[in-house]
């Protein structure tokens, strides 16, 4: 798989906004601006590392807004220009190799994940691509308050960010162009003769700059937000054991679970639901059976690590609903502790965490008693 780096900028001291703090450590949604980017890649299941690049004096505020994202390397100081920040957090990503890299403005809360997977998907055949909206406005060439002329808008595009890279040539660019003044990374790349394309934007990824920009985005936040329902699905072998894993419990069996980890079956269904509201790929993209470091690992890792990252993009989880399929062992004694585990993990109340269980009337795999199998739903609650 191709290994995606972000770079999220924020050395910026947001002079046009006013004011003492800067605007990417404002409040947006109860949380600093900021925020709201750093776990947007944070949770994005194509991102392998996130990194941002802040001024030297702002390392107290970034720590306050980077609390409880885990996966983020440690930020790194900026330069003069933001050019400077660029590529001085381009040179700090030497040792994590990339293939592709990914540019942000911290300033730039309202990122989505598909609007990522976009620009991603355009480096397999482009060095550079950059979401742009085209140009819908008249515009007019002005001087002394008066219009001087109507430029023609055909062809004229809103440049946003994330701006993506081939890692190498980009790199490469920054360091060329370093003492020149350039107004984003794909002219940049464009100087050092490369070629960029172009992706569909996103109305919603405005940039703040002013503070009628902040006032706009926080009217996203005071309704009641958006309801997102996930799905999950999962099956597990049985082989040799004298208990199996669900729900976190270990119960008495005369088989065991068979599964890279601890194949606890319906906490990976769950934790898949939970990936599924936010657009963040499925258990196996985070926590890969390939990696050995989750050998016999405890599925609840796995499941609190979704529920941060729904935390950390400001959602609340509202209720979950798993059901168990086996013949054999009974889950119905074991349903009230295996909802409060289940809340432990995900700081919810078991009132919100349903468990059940149905036997497939002997039919099937599930029913030769061969595996166990469970699907999940998940309702979220997201600020926008």
């Amino acid at each position: 798989m191709v290994k995606v780096a972000a770079l999220i900028v924020a050395a910026g001291r947001g002079t046009r906004f006013g004011g003492d703090l800067p605007k990417q450590y404002l409040t947006l949604g109860g949380r600093p601006v900021l925020r709201h980017s750093l776990a947007r890649f944070a949770a994005h299941p194509d991102v392998a590392v996130t990194r941002a690049v802040i001024h030297p004096d702002d390392r107290d505020l970034y720590d306050q807004a980077a609390q409880g994202l885990a996966t983020l390397l440690e930020p790194v100081p900026g330069g003069a220009e933001r050019q400077d920040s660029v590529r001085l957090g381009l040179e700090s990503l030497v040792e994590h190799t990339p293939d592709v890299v990914l540019i942000h403005d911290g300033a730039r809360p309202l990122i989505d994940g598909a609007l990522i997977d976009r620009v991603i998907a355009a480096l397999a055949e482009h060095p550079g691509a950059i979401p742009a909206l085209p140009v819908a406005d008249t515009l007019k060439r002005g001087a002394g308050g008066r219009v001087g002329e109507t430029v023609d808008r055909s062809g004229l595009w809103r440049a946003q960010t994330p701006q993506g890279f081939r890692y190498p040539d980009l790199l490469a660019a920054h360091r060329a162009a370093a003492g020149r003044t350039l107004t984003d990374d794909a002219a940049v790349l464009e100087a050092a003769g490369g070629t960029v394309a172009l992706v569909e934007g996103a109305e919603e990824n405005v940039k703040i700059t002013t503070p009628i920009d902040l006032s706009r985005a926080e009217a996203l936040f005071r309704g009641p937000g958006e309801p997102r329902i996930g799905s999950g699905f999962d099956v597990h072998r049985l082989g040799p054991g004298s208990f199996v894993t669900l729900c976190g419990l270990e119960i008495p069996h005369d088989h065991g679970l068979v599964g890279h980890s601890d194949a606890d079956v319906p906490m990976h269904a769950l934790t898949d639901a939970l990936l599924g509201t936010i657009n963040a790929g499925d258990i196996g993209r985070h926590f890969p059976p390939s990696d050995m470091r989750w050998k016999g690992a405890d599925s609840a890792i796995f499941l609190a690590h979704a529920g941060a990252l729904i935390t950390a993009l400001g959602g609340r989880i509202v209720n979950v609903d798993i059901t168990i399929m086996c013949e054999r062992p009974k889950i119905g004694p074991h349903r009230a502790r295996m909802a409060t585990r289940l809340g432990d993990i995900l700081g919810l109340s078991a009132s919100r965490i349903s468990v059940k269980a149905t036997t497939t009337e002997t039919l099937g795999f599930t029913g030769r008693e061969e595996g166990i199998a469970a699907q999940a739903t998940a309702l979220v609650m997201l600020p926008f």
